[in-house]
């Protein structure tokens, strides 16, 4: 028996009581448990913006049975997300997202500073919501065009790819990206940071981008370059550099390279080594170029397919744009 097993033993019990009594499934990835997103019975598409709020300071051993029938009392929940620590308690904060910016404001007037014990008074105000991240120390060779094809392989909802020349002495670049939500820039930030974006050395950095650094960004005399991407289609004025390449695309690009440089076609191996429940699975590779020195092999994260291409197309994909840096890069 696991020694978290019997840390808070009877919420537990009460929390499974009640889950088996209302019929309620909750999910737990990436050290949060998650209720709806969306909830049963949930007709349309998800809720605008302005709609989450923020809980804090609840106790640790205090878990959904209380917090979801309380917080559904003023409005209709979309999704519930308690943040967990590995020992079974939670982490003292929760988001709350409602059907409607109404009833997240409803929440706020009626549960901010509200006891939920004794002596325990909760903090609820409305989520902030981020949804820019920033990469600072990507190789200065990098383009717009691989940037974006990269990042719509190993990360999902994002609006657009923003990149600069970075302030800072050595000659690398930052990219400022924007997502749809606060959700999948988190998500996008959490594959960023641990899987292999191959697009920077080891000081690649993946952060929030804080506000003084966007207004900083906005004033410099440089423009930066700019596209915006849905879905694999620009939202701006079109233009071809902007679209991402296909697979097809980027393996013609490596064997006319390959061939300029007196290489025979290359022989990819991907093997799928990690899954997680979220979706997000974990890729070695391995390219062995007739007539290259060594083999290449790497890692990197990619997304369950849900628009045709499989993950092992995707995993090539990234693998060949690896092999198209380095082969840049050293010869």
């Amino acid at each position: 028996q696991m020694w978290t097993n019997g840390i808070n033993e009877a919420s537990k019990m009460a929390l499974l009581a009640w889950e088996r009594e209302t019929g309620i499934e909750l999910v737990q990835v990436n050290g949060q448990r998650r209720y709806g997103g969306p909830p049963p019975g949930w007709v349309g598409g998800p809720p605008p913006a302005g709609t989450e709020v923020y809980i804090a300071r609840l106790p640790q051993d205090i878990y959904e049975n209380t917090l979801i029938p309380l917080f559904e009392s003023v409005g209709k929940l979309y999704e519930f997300r308690l943040m967990m620590t590995f020992s079974g308690l939670n982490r003292g904060f929760a988001y709350a997202m409602y059907a409607s910016p109404q009833d997240a404001g409803k929440a706020i007037a009626t549960f901010h500073r509200f006891q939920v014990r004794k002596g325990c008074a909760i903090v609820v105000c409305w989520s902030t919501q981020k949804r820019e991240l920033i990469v600072n120390g990507l190789d200065v060779s990098v383009s717009q065009q691989e940037l974006e094809a990269m990042l719509q392989m190993v990360t999902e909802g994002i609006l657009s790819v923003t990149l600069h020349a970075s302030p800072c002495q050595r000659p690398v670049k930052l990219a400022v990206l924007k997502y749809r939500s606060h959700k999948a820039a988190a998500l996008a930030k959490k594959a960023l940071m641990e899987g292999n974006l191959r697009l920077g050395g080891p000081g690649m950095r993946v952060d929030w981008l804080d506000p003084q650094l966007k207004q900083k960004l906005q004033l410099w005399e440089e423009k930066p370059s700019s596209s915006w991407v849905h879905r694999g289609k620009s939202l701006s004025v079109p233009r071809l550099a902007a679209l991402p390449p296909s697979l097809q695309d980027v393996l013609a690009i490596l064997k006319i390279l390959c061939w300029k440089h007196r290489l025979r076609t290359p022989l990819f191996i991907t093997k799928c080594v990690q899954a997680n429940a979220d979706g997000w699975q974990r890729f070695w590779y391995q390219v062995v170029i007739p007539g290259y020195h060594v083999p290449i092999s790497g890692f990197t994260w990619v997304l369950q397919d849900r628009q045709g291409q499989s993950e092992h197309e995707k995993a090539k994909m990234a693998a060949a744009l690896h092999i198209i840096r380095v082969l840049g890069e050293s010869l």
